[in-house]
């Protein structure tokens, strides 16, 4: 409820916190190298069970590219998959009782600013500085301030709901132990210490908060993404 508790300082440069999010981030990217080590040995002409997974995943992921953004973006792929990858592992450590790194504003932040400076690179490279800078003026100058303001929105947008929606789930999941094990307290302390409960109740939501969501917020992230990197392409 408080964010992520801070582990220990590193003593440099004034001491440098190193919080929950920077080792269960680091959990994460474990999980993902071990898996992608694991599905990538071994790989054959014919493929395999573990093969042929590995193939189906990196395939829609450039199917989900080429449909969203079109077949000539399609070098997108990787870093749209890394970060869809990441952002799935990084949510469903809840599941294992971890803070999940996501539920840290500082997360999304760090993603959203990268989609912001795509938007811009991208969007220069394709048209040049000179059209890139005359979208801010269409269609009449008077749009200037709106969609000046809107070069930041999105990314603001995207930070916040992805942080949001898994925050409140963290939140809601702890006040909900709590309340539980207050009334468990109440009705059955008589009876024994244990909040009773606190099982099977909290189970539901999790399916929602911890999984459901944790696969949801990803694919709208990198969804949005592409959406937006893309348009500024066009």
């Amino acid at each position: 409820m408080n964010g992520p508790q801070i582990l220990f300082v590193i003593p440099i440069l004034g001491g440098i916190p190193v919080t929950e999010t920077v080792r269960n981030s680091w959990i994460a990217m474990a999980v993902i190298f071990l898996v992608a080590l694991w599905l990538a040995s071994g790989l054959k002409k014919v493929p395999g069970r573990k093969q042929a997974v590995a193939e189906l995943a990196v395939n829609t992921i450039y199917n989900l590219v080429g449909n969203t953004m079109g077949k000539d973006k399609l070098y997108f792929a990787p870093y749209m998959g890394t970060l869809f990858v990441f952002s799935l592992c990084s949510s469903l450590l809840s599941l294992f009782g971890f803070r999940p790194p996501t539920g840290d504003l500082n997360t999304t932040m760090c993603w959203a600013l990268i989609t912001f400076g795509m938007i811009q690179v991208f969007g220069v490279k394709s048209k040049g500085l000179y059209a890139k800078l005359h979208t801010l003026i269409e269609p009449m100058p008077l749009m200037f301030p709106l969609n000046f303001i809107g070069e930041f929105s999105n990314p603001v947008s995207m930070m916040f709901r992805h942080f949001g929606n898994i925050a409140a789930g963290i939140a809601i999941t702890s006040l909900l132990y709590s309340g539980l094990a207050a009334a468990s307290n109440i009705l059955l302390g008589w009876f024994t210490s244990i909040p009773i409960l606190q099982l099977g109740i909290p189970a539901i939501l999790s399916v929602y908060f911890d999984l459901f969501t944790s696969c949801l917020q990803p694919y709208i992230f990198i969804m949005l993404t592409m959406v937006y990197v893309s348009n500024s392409m066009e």
